[in-house]
């Protein structure tokens, strides 16, 4: 048997490290299936609230918005006519038909209603009218003659509901004082219906025109004021007391006041007149405007063959112009008598007639 030879082979020393123990695999932990679904839909739901956060806040802002336009009178619509009631306020119109009202309704035809009335909210799909009575009255008057669906809403401003009555009523007369055309009468036509509205604050007249017609000067107040009273006494028997002209109301008012039985005397002679245009009413106001003149005293006849005397005399302080008539005498003479006793008076005027008489 051989013998195999061991050789040592001798490694020259180096600093080279020992090799680093191999990586522990990287074992891959796969999720399930009803894992994943969880992670997904809470993800779906984190999105799906911000998305409805986003909207409520774009919601809260457009209503703010809305609310502050509706205050504003700036929200319009279109409003059924069936859905509007007049019947909240006092009018500061005349009841009957406007004979301006068919300029109107050919306007409206012609190029469509350029000024919305405005409305409250009442009630669901109830309205109230504050602003526009001749413009409403008009809509509802094209739309009985023509059918026409287009007049069976009206363009409306919606105010916002609770407005305090005082405000919705300064709404209107503001509204038709800008116009220029609304009369004393009417004017206190309307607050004699404020002050009779038991839901306004207004205790008396002078209330009622400070807070309905607070822009008008004291004057014109002042005139409404007369008005009111002069509707008062004789109002129930008018017809057309917007036509009453300032100055004749005036000057009727103060007979009124001045003769308390003039106002029965006014209304009957109204109800007798039967009149039936306002030229008619208004003679009969003038008769009772002015009050009759006095008869004039019956002159004294002079007796036939009356004569009057009339001379000069010179006397001791100057000259005396006399005159003599029938049941007179006069002395003029430049000289105060007041400082005359009043005995010595008595006595020359008795020596005078002494004299004639002697």
């Amino acid at each position: 048997m051989s013998k195999r030879r061991v050789f040592d082979i001798d490694f020259p020393e180096t600093d080279t490290p020992a090799a680093a123990p191999p990586a522990e695999p990287v074992v891959e932990h796969r999720r399930g299936p009803m894992a994943s679904a969880i992670s997904e839909n809470a993800a779906a739901l984190e999105e799906r609230k911000a998305v409805e956060a986003s909207i409520r806040a774009e919601n809260d802002r457009l209503a703010h918005e809305h609310v502050r336009l509706k205050k504003a009178g700036l929200i319009t619509d279109l409003i059924p006519l069936t859905a509007i009631r007049a019947d909240k306020l006092t009018r500061d119109r005349k009841p009957g038909r406007d004979e301006d009202l068919d300029e109107l309704k050919a306007s409206i035809r012609d190029v469509g209603l350029s000024n919305p009335i405005r409305i409250e909210q009442v009630g669901e799909g109830v309205y109230e009218l504050v602003q526009g009575f001749r413009r409403l009255t008009a809509f509802q008057e094209l739309y009985d003659e023509t059918g026409d669906d287009a007049f069976a809403r009206i363009p409306a401003g919606l105010i916002a509901h609770g407005e305090e009555l005082e405000l919705l009523y300064r709404r209107m007369v503001d509204e038709n004082l800008v116009r220029r055309d609304i009369s004393f009468a009417e004017m206190a036509e309307l607050a004699r219906g404020y002050v009779a509205d038991p839901e306004t604050s207004a205790q008396d007249s002078d209330e009622a025109l400070t807070a309905l017609f607070g822009s008008l000067s004291r004057q014109k107040r002042s005139y409404i004021k007369h008005f009111m009273v002069l509707l008062d006494a004789i109002g129930s028997h008018l017809k057309f007391p917007e036509a009453i002209p300032r100055a004749l109301g005036l000057s009727l008012e103060k007979r009124l006041v001045s003769e308390p039985g003039l106002a029965a005397k006014v209304r009957s002679a109204l109800a007798a007149a039967f009149v039936s245009t306002p030229d008619a009413e208004l003679a009969v106001l003038r008769e009772h405007a002015t009050p009759a003149p006095l008869p004039k005293k019956p002159a004294t006849a002079k007796p036939v063959g009356a004569a009057k005397t009339t001379f000069r005399q010179d006397v001791k302080g100057g000259t005396v112009r006399c005159a003599a008539s029938e049941g007179r005498i006069e002395m003029r003479i430049a000289r105060d008598f007041s400082n005359v006793d009043r005995h010595r008076l008595e006595d020359a005027v008795k020596a005078f007639f002494q004299e004639l008489d002697g």
